[in-house]
């Protein structure tokens, strides 16, 4: 099944040079002038070698079918992701290194859809949006109204978002699965 670069995600995976790869992490750029592209960041399935190629917007990348199973994420310990199956209730673990970025959007409860192939998993697929809670940002402004002006703000799962001078600390916000940005707030 082919897709335009422009709908890479985290956690994919995708047939690249006739190999397995799991989508680490995924960019989108513009430069100046030039025409926009996609940066990402694959890592081989089989060989586990990890390396950045950039795809032009219009390429068609073939996406690889993978039996994908609901699961629930549980919770992790060190390098070890922990996922329950919501139909029969095993677990699963995952590595850090199976999911790239995607553990920074990773919170208890949180279901996804783990993907499997070959009865081995390799790699989630996360929803649109999350909802995240900022636990350390500079102090909000009570004038301030939407604009551009953006601050950092870090989330509970060490993501660190650009967001509107008027987020305080402990609200919840929506961010954007792909591009790790914020929407809105939850």
């Amino acid at each position: 099944m082919a897709i335009p670069a422009t709908q890479l995600r985290p956690g994919m995976i995708i047939k690249h040079n006739n190999d397995l790869h799991s989508v680490f992490s995924v960019e989108h750029r513009t430069p100046g002038n030039l025409r926009a592209f996609i940066q990402a960041k694959l890592r081989n399935l089989r060989t586990g070698a990890m390396f950045e190629h950039r795809f032009r917007s219009p390429d068609p990348i073939e996406r690889v079918v993978v039996d994908e199973i609901p699961m629930d994420f549980l919770y992790n310990d060190g390098d070890d992701y922990y996922f329950m199956n919501t139909e029969n209730y095993e677990q699963t673990n995952l590595k850090h290194d199976t999911l790239g970025d995607a553990v920074e959007y990773l919170t208890p409860n949180l279901q996804i859809k783990v993907s499997f192939h070959d009865g081995v998993p390799v790699g989630i697929e996360l929803p649109q949006t999350v909802e995240l809670t900022v636990v350390e940002t500079e102090p909000g402004l009570k004038s301030a109204t939407a604009s551009s002006v953006t601050k950092p703000a870090k989330t509970e799962t060490g993501l660190v978002v650009q967001v509107p001078p008027f987020i305080n600390e402990g609200e919840k916000i929506r961010v954007d699965t792909a591009e790790g940005a914020y929407l809105s707030r939850a």
